[in-house]
């Protein structure tokens, strides 16, 4: 087997240079790449001040009305919630 770290320390010899200078070879994200990005975060943050909005708008509380007989009668006897569906 040849020995490896010649090959090795004359490889970095030749990087060290190269990582000073630009090459025009190389894929770099650049500026469409950071459009893009910043696209999609607007993307996100849009859809969680949305999310947050409707999640504002739900109401976790049940109506007074439907706790005043189930109360007496214990935790298992309450019906389930209904859901109403969402107004657009």
């Amino acid at each position: 087997m040849p020995d490896m770290s010649a090959s090795v320390s004359l490889a970095m010899t030749h990087l060290v240079p190269l990582a000073k200078e630009v090459d025009e070879n190389k894929v770099t994200p650049g500026v469409l790449g950071f459009i893009v990005f910043a696209a999609m975060a607007l993307a996100v943050w849009a859809l969680m001040k949305s999310m947050s909005k409707h999640m504002g708008k739900v109401d976790f509380k049940e109506s007074q009305e439907s706790q005043g007989p189930a109360e007496s009668q214990g935790p298992a006897a309450q019906p389930e919630p209904r859901s109403t569906p969402a107004k657009s």
